[in-house]
Order: C-alpha cells, then sequence, then structure tokens
C-alpha cells in the first residue's frame, strides 16, 4: 500500500517540478484548500480539516512556512499557532487547482481499471483499521502464531518473540531480544 502511494504520490509530485516550482509537495494541496475554503486556522483546526493527525499537520505546516507558502501567527493562547496563505501560495492556487482537478479526473480513470473502486475500497480499510486497529491485529496474530508452533521446544526464539509481540512476554519471563542486539 505505502509503495502504491509512493508511485501516486511521486508522479504529482514530478508534475510541479516539470513546471518548476521548487519546494512544493502533493501533500501541501490539502492544507492549501482547507485555508482558502474555511481562512486561516490552527494547526489543530487544520489537522481535522485534512484529516491527520496534529503532530503530522504540524510537521508539514512547519516545512509549508519554511518554503514561504504559509504564515504562522500567534493564536488566542501562547500555544496556538494560525496558519494562513502567503502570496506565494496565492499566486499558486490557479496551478494547485488545476492540478488537483487533473488528479482527480486521473485517479477516476484509474479507479475505472481496477476491479475494485480504490477510493471505495481505502475508505472500507481506513473503517476497518479505525475499529480494530492493526496493533491489535498483529498481537492477535502473534498469539495465533504462537499456538500453531510445534509444542517441542524447537524454536525457542521464535517463541519468545511471538509472546514479545503478542505482550504476553512479562506474564512469561521471556525475552525476544537477545542482548546482543540491543
Amino acid at each position: 500500500m505505502r509503495h502504491v502511494l509512493e508511485l501516486l504520490d511521486g508522479d504529482v509530485a514530478r508534475v510541479y517540478a516539470e513546471l518548476g516550482i521548487t519546494g512544493y509537495r502533493p501533500r501541501f494541496s490539502p492544507v492549501v484548500r482547507a485555508i482558502v475554503a474555511l481562512g486561516p486556522l490552527s494547526i489543530g483546526d487544520l489537522a481535522r480539516a485534512v484529516g491527520v493527525t496534529h503532530s503530522a499537520a504540524s510537521q508539514t505546516v512547519a516545512q509549508m512556512a519554511r518554503g514561504g507558502l504559509l504564515t504562522l501567527e500567534p493564536g488566542a493562547d501562547a500555544r496556538q499557532r494560525i496558519a494562513s496563505l502567503t502570496a506565494r501560495s496565492r499566486a499558486l492556487l490557479p496551478l494547485i487547482e488545476a492540478e488537483w482537478a487533473a488528479t482527480d479526473l486521473a485517479a477516476a480513470e484509474l479507479e475505472a481499471e481496477l476491479p475494485a473502486a480504490l477510493t471505495d475500497t481505502l475508505f472500507l480499510a481506513e473503517r476497518a483499521v479505525v475499529s480494530r486497529p492493526m496493533y491489535t491485529r498483529i498481537r492477535d496474530a502473534a498469539r495465533t502464531l504462537h499456538a500453531a508452533l510445534p509444542g517441542d521446544d524447537s524454536q525457542p526464539a521464535r517463541r519468545a518473540a511471538l509472546l514479545a509481540i503478542a505482550g504476553e512476554a512479562a506474564r512469561t519471563g521471556d525475552t525476544a531480544v537477545p542482548d546482543e542486539a540491543r
């Protein structure tokens, strides 16, 4: 999944690079579009509007500010920062909007080639991971793999590693990571 995202993101970035737009990354577009639609936003409000974590929004906003695409002003309290578009980002708006529309149409074309709609599949995957996080799934899978090991002691390191991943190493006293690997 990550590789597909990297391929898609890389091709969108290539569009900007070929146009000579330096320092602009595809992940900046949702931020710009949110501020255009809603006006200046705090990092927290921006994170909610774009659908990312506060940390991810904060990192993206910092990159954009360094690139001259956003300004940051103090908010209602000392911890809050309000992001606003700069003249540079406003000048790029026609290009950002055109790229967004072209990317949206290209994504629809890609979806038509697939046996299932990518956006629907990703939406369902997101719902599934939100309802039962991957962390929980990994721990449960480690328990299943541990239970499937042969009853003899032929794989003590694997047994210990699976118990540790399952969160049960403390209960058994097993050590999953050898001292020389620490």
